[in-house]
């Protein structure tokens, strides 16, 4: 196993040099570590922390458990006993923050909204210097839990949730905002491309939102958009745009085409767009909303996003577990000489927003999109 994962980076990793790290000598540092006999969970640790070396922030290996895991995503199929909640950690504030709450959930029946702090559970803080304690959210179905929860601007307060057996797809919540001018605005809130359903339920989403007339302009928040999988996040472009958005290359300047077959929902091609992008904009997320302003489908607005855009190929092994390597890099249709991988995506408006700190009401991002739509036709 050790042989064959390092094998296959030697091979495939998109930079010749690794990123200026000595592959052969890892080889050399970790085999001894590897011979000398290492529990599974150790190996799989092991193995995650010599890819980490590599420091392209992207690729990764995972345990058998955690492939099954993430299939389970990818598939729609997300099954856990909890509250019911996508959750952040806020390392510097000591607290997590809601980044959507799954529909029928405890924590949709008790009001939680994204925005919304969590702060501790029964008396334990969920964040602290070891981390995001997600397993106090989890636990056996039935047994209830005290969290303390705070919307920005409010005081904390406490809820006592039952923990629920939570599944389906990762939803993308959506609704109607109005600007200034009377203008009606379609928001949606993409967290991640990795489940397969996310693109079908962005179409449900547009033909909700476009039922009682046409929109006068559309909101795509990717602001915690962590990626996933090109085919979601190609279908989800397929909505606003058409045709080849880019080419990725290999290490051997191999190029291969990101062809995008438009799927027009009710107008979705013509309606003012604006993409809201941020420092954890990542991956396919970040690569779709720099798609969208190369081919002047977007106006981008929020902050900069941090320049991790590599395309991952998935390499299974005979044990079940997984390793992500970086393997390609995306060339942009119009802007060829832009290096999104060193430079972000650079905003046509920066607006600088902590998603903790906010509510949809108040978050200065969203705001400026509505002033956007106002004052350009």
């Amino acid at each position: 196993m050790f042989d064959e994962l390092w094998q296959t980076i030697w091979e495939t990793y998109i930079y010749p040099d690794f990123n200026g790290l000595d592959w052969e000598a890892i080889r050399e540092e970790y085999r001894p570590l590897v011979e000398a006999g290492l529990s599974d969970e150790q190996f799989y640790l092991t193995m995650n922390e010599m890819i980490f070396r590599l420091e392209d922030d992207h690729s990764v290996y995972l345990s058998p458990q955690e492939v099954q895991e993430e299939d389970a995503e990818f598939a729609g199929e997300n099954d856990f006993v909890g509250i019911g909640v996508l959750a952040s950690p806020v390392l510097e504030r000591d607290h997590a923050t809601i980044i959507l709450v799954f529909p029928g959930s405890p924590a949709e029946d008790a009001g939680l909204k994204s925005h919304d702090n969590l702060l501790a559970v029964d008396g334990q803080t969920l964040v602290d210097e070891g981390g995001f304690h997600r397993e106090l959210l989890r636990g056996p179905e039935g047994t209830t839990l005290e969290l303390t929860v705070q919307t920005p601007g409010e005081e904390p307060h406490q809820l006592t949730l039952p923990r629920r057996r939570v599944t389906g797809s990762t939803p993308v919540p959506y609704e109607e905002l109005i600007t200034p001018e009377g203008k009606r605005i379609g928001y949606l809130l993409l967290a991640t491309f990795a489940d397969d359903l996310v693109d079908e339920q962005v179409g449900d989403a547009l033909k909700a939102l476009t039922a009682a007339g046409p929109l006068d302009g559309i909101i795509l928040d990717n602001r915690q958009n962590g990626g996933g999988a090109d085919t979601v996040a190609r279908g989800t472009l397929a909505y606003f745009t058409r045709g080849v958005g880019g080419y990725f290359t290999d290490r051997e300047n191999h190029r291969r085409t990101f062809n995008i077959v438009g799927t027009d929902v009710n107008g979705s091609f013509q309606i003012p767009l604006v993409v809201l992008v941020g420092p954890d904009t990542v991956s396919f997320g970040e690569l779709s909303s720099g798609i969208l302003k190369d081919m002047g489908e977007a106006y981008i607005i929020g902050e900069l996003t941090g320049g991790n855009i590599e395309l991952l190929r998935g390499f299974d092994f005979t044990d079940g577990s997984r390793a992500w390597i970086a393997h390609e890099k995306f060339v942009p249709r119009n802007h060829p000489e832009e290096d999104w991988e060193i430079s972000g995506i650079i905003p046509d408006l920066m607006v600088p927003s902590n998603w903790d700190e906010v509510t949809l009401e108040i978050d200065p991002a969203v705001k400026a999109a509505l002033d956007y739509f106002d004052v350009n036709e």
